[in-house]
């Protein structure tokens, strides 16, 4: 009878179905449960920008939203439907302006009878409407699946198998042409013979379970805007992927043989539990389910074999091996990142290793305090990317942060000049230590001695430098280096006038003696050949060419000089210690924050300094290794092998974003497609509003040939600290000016956000805010489609620089965008960028001369106060 019921609403549609001009709420001419749906769809609240998943009952039969935890996915599928009913209902959807629709429709119009080309046709009609009606949404056309005779059921369905293949290939050749992109199901659920396989389905034409989860596997990327293959970061050394998928759901057991692994078996046993999924832990799998084995295992590696892996996913089981538990650790970092639909695991081989010892994270808590959670939100990130070396900057001229037993007054408010009262004790900085050993990261307190000491001074009333100082200084050292289980002391002894030659040797001696290796800043005190140094200057060499100094490279890592656009590619270009590998003496390196204007809440350590995105560029080459010799905040022309790379990995960091920062402060929007033509330089006498022929209306920028040509949302013409780091112009002049011109391509019309900056300022030095009615000293401007854009009102425009005073809008990263009216089509934008002299009025403010213009996404927040 069931079948009669389901027979008999075919034909009812048959009729229909020619009419493929039908549309609107012409619901009457349709089954009653296709106006059971399609009635509860108009009705229910028409939210924007949703995922619309649109079709028959193969569609209908999947609960979307649970299946991706996404309530934006919304389910649009009606049992029997057929184009025609598709159309006469497709109002409803576009209506919504949904970011994007997964279309699958045709079976039953083939079902039916109605030739695969007429089927094809009524599918471009639907891609017409969605283009003409909502031109901005993502339009994807899924091939019809595959359908199986062998199971006796739904006959005029399964023997559809030569039509159903002709559909898909008139979908697929003809979707430039109706602008939409064609998903090709079907290869992906046939079995040797070409049908649907019995692993998918019971009745040879509807998906069970498993169906659904390969559905959703291969969809996934395109819901969310992602690589087709999970982008890894940092990308292991050797990675090759292959045919087939392990099922993670069917996973249910974890196999661990060795004792000396349990505790990363128990990792990732809760890792899966996050994910909502169950599995033991024992030391064989059960009834030949998939598994995931770890196993401590000869691996090898050119250089630092105790943190290589190998890693080996196929249908039956995900292997990883390593020499050390670190291994472990360090595969299971990568082995989230393959999990990232929580439902299967591509196929791959993988064999990985790093090409620094150490590999460093750096930050300041001396001026600015950092709560504990904040702290620990930080090093598990870290983990998650193979760093494994966390820089604590403990005291400082502001405030001496770590409690001391014998010396209490070190961290009395009335010492302290900002978060008066707030350190760490004694068992706050050992819960710290202990939480990065968990995740292999060694902990490297900074107490700076006998510089940036006014804390200490103000305590005690004496420099540390005194005799009596001296005294005071190791017996904090004593109860620091008995306290704490840390390999390693940081001493500083940078920026200070050494007016006791003996206290660097003193104190490096005491130390070593108490059972700890001890770091410096370099350039800074008198070290001795033992100590290992943290460059932040260039050195000229002196200490890279000499053969018994260990060092560590911080030089040009800071990031809170780095516009965030610019950090990534810096960072990214970067050659660490300027060797593509490290040694026994090039250890690795260091970034650093240090936020030195105070700021106004501890999530702005944060937000306006671009620690994360920084952050994988940093692992992805500290780890990798390699780089461009030299220094560079360009990434390079149009084309170029550079420019290439660079886009690679950014397609990469987009998708970590995406993926797994989206509650997290992430300055940072794809740049590598923007491309830039310059013209100039036009000589202006130190005339910065002087105009030129680029400002003419009878100006053709489309057809003048550009000077220079560029890649990127943030220009650097000439870097503040030119010529060691170089811009895009390669020789800048003073008293010139130059252009750029770009264009954007728009949907429609419609009012789109853009970051747009200037003089990206440092949060460290205390640089004079923009005057009102500008964007900066320079006297740059901004056209779009001939339109000038006036600058923000600024909140303090024209104040003079203040170390005491946060950054509130400064900064494009930490602003509300600009709005801007773009028109359908192309969109011209028109930069200028005039220079004077290269000497700023003081050290504080440079002359930067950049720009940053780019698109910023639907929705972003991340200038917003937390």
């Amino acid at each position: 009878m069931k079948k009669l019921v389901f027979y008999t609403l075919l034909l009812l549609t048959t009729a229909v179905s020619a009419q493929i001009k039908t549309q609107g709420k012409n619901d009457g001419a349709f089954p009653t449960f296709y106006q059971q749906r399609s009635s509860l769809f108009r009705l229910l609240p028409q939210t924007k920008g949703d995922i619309i998943f649109l079709g028959n009952s193969i569609t209908n039969g999947s609960e979307w939203d649970e299946l991706f935890a996404d309530p934006r996915i919304k389910n649009r599928g009606i049992s029997g439907d057929v184009t025609a009913g598709v159309l006469n209902r497709l109002d409803e959807v576009t209506e919504r302006k949904p970011a994007k629709i997964f279309l699958l429709i045709g079976i039953n119009d083939l079902s039916a009878g109605t030739a695969p080309d007429t089927v094809a046709k009524n599918i471009f009609l639907i891609a017409k409407k969605v283009s003409g009606q909502t031109p901005t949404t993502q339009l994807y056309v899924q091939s019809l699946l595959p359908v199986n005779n062998t199971l006796n059921k739904f006959p005029t369905h399964v023997n559809k198998g030569e039509q159903i293949k002709r559909v898909n290939q008139l979908l697929r050749s003809n979707a430039a042409l109706y602008h939409y992109t064609f998903v090709d199901l079907f290869p992906s659920f046939c079995n040797a013979e070409g049908k649907l396989d019995t692993l998918y389905t019971n009745d040879g034409l509807h998906q069970k379970g498993a169906g659904y989860m390969l559905w959703k596997h291969l969809v996934y990327p395109l819901v969310y805007d992602l690589q087709n293959k999970p982008s890894l970061i940092p990308l292991p050394q050797s990675l090759k992927w292959n045919e087939g998928y392990f099922q993670l759901y069917n996973c249910k057991t974890i196999v661990v043989k060795e004792a000396s692994l349990q505790k990363e078996a128990l990792r990732l046993q809760q890792k899966l539990l996050q994910k909502g999924l169950i599995v033991s832990i024992g030391r064989a799998a059960k009834n030949n389910e998939p598994f995931i084995e770890l196993r401590l295992a000869k691996t090898d590696a050119p250089q630092l074999k105790e943190e290589a892996y190998h890693l080996e996913v196929s249908g039956q089981r995900v292997l990883l091996n390593a020499n050390t538990a670190h291994g472990i650790f360090n595969g299971l970092q990568t082995l989230e990142q393959l999990m990232r639909d929580n439902t299967m695991i591509d196929a791959c081989t993988i064999t990985d290793w790093p090409a620094f010892a150490w590999r460093g994270y750096m930050v300041d808590v001396g001026r600015n305090f950092q709560s504990v959670d904040l702290l620990k939100q930080q090093i598990e990130i870290m983990g998650r990317y193979k760093l494994n070396i966390f820089h604590f900057h403990l005291t400082e001229d502001i405030a001496w942060r770590l409690a001391i037993k014998q010396y209490p007054q070190l961290t009395a408010a009335e010492n302290m000049q900002r978060n008066k009262g707030e350190y760490y004790t004694e068992e706050e900085l050992k819960d710290l230590i202990l939480f990065c050993k968990e995740r292999y990261i060694t902990l490297i307190p900074e107490i700076d001695m006998p510089g940036h000491s006014a804390a200490f001074t103000r305590a005690f009333g004496i420099s540390m430098q005194s005799d009596s100082g001296m005294v005071i200084v190791k017996n904090i050292l004593k109860e620091v280096c008995e306290t704490y289980d840390v390999p390693y002391i940081h001493i500083g002894a940078d920026e200070v006038r050494i007016s006791n030659k003996n206290f660097v040797p003193e104190v490096t001696a005491y130390i070593e003696k108490l059972g700890k290796k001890v770091i410096g800043w370099q350039p800074g005190g008198n070290f001795t050949n033992t100590t290992i140094r943290q460059m932040w200057m260039d050195d000229n060499g002196k200490i890279e060419n000499n053969s018994e100094i260990r060092y560590i490279d911080s030089r040009h890592l800071y990031l809170n000089h780095m516009d965030p656009l610019e950090s990534v590619v810096t960072i990214f270009n970067r050659e660490i210690g300027n060797k593509q590998k490290g040694d026994s003496r090039a250890l690795g390196g260091i970034i650093c924050v240090w936020p030195d204007r105070r700021i106004e809440n501890e999530a702005d350590n944060l937000r306006t300094n671009p620690v994360y995105p920084a952050m994988l560029a940093f692992a992805e080459r500290s780890w990798r290794g390699g780089g461009i010799p030299g220094w560079t905040a360009k990434i390079g022309s149009p084309g170029s092998e550079n420019a290439k790379q660079f886009a690679e990995f950014e397609d990469r960091l987009m998708d970590q974003k995406q993926e797994y920062f989206r509650r997290l402060p992430f300055p940072y929007v794809a740049q590598a497609s923007l491309n830039w033509k310059l013209y100039g330089p036009y000589e202006n006498n130190g005339d910065l509003s002087k105009t030129f022929a680029p400002e003419d209306k009878n100006f053709s920028l489309n057809s003048a040939t550009p000077v220079v040509q560029a890649v990127g949302g943030t220009i650097v013409l000439r870097h503040w600290w030119y010529p060691l780091i170089s811009g895009v112009i390669e020789k800048p002049a003073e008293n010139t000016t130059w252009y750029a011109s770009t264009s954007i391509w728009s949907e429609d019309n419609h009012v789109q956000d853009f970051w747009i900056g200037f003089n990206n300022l440092s949060r460290s030095t205390a640089t004079d805010s923009p005057k009102w009615g500008t964007w900066n000293d320079l006297q740059s401007e901004v056209w779009v489609n001939g339109k000038l854009i006036p600058p923000p009102h600024w909140k303090r425009g024209g104040q003079k620089g203040n170390s005491e005073t946060p950054l509130t809008d400064e900064g494009y990263e930490y602003r509300e965008p600009t709005k801007i009216t773009l028109q359908k089509g192309w969109n011209q934008v028109l930069i200028k960028a005039p220079v004077g002299s290269f000497k700023g009025k003081d050290w504080q403010n440079p002359v930067k001369w950049m720009f940053t213009f780019i698109t910023v996404p639907a929705g972003y927040l991340g200038w917003a106060a937390n």
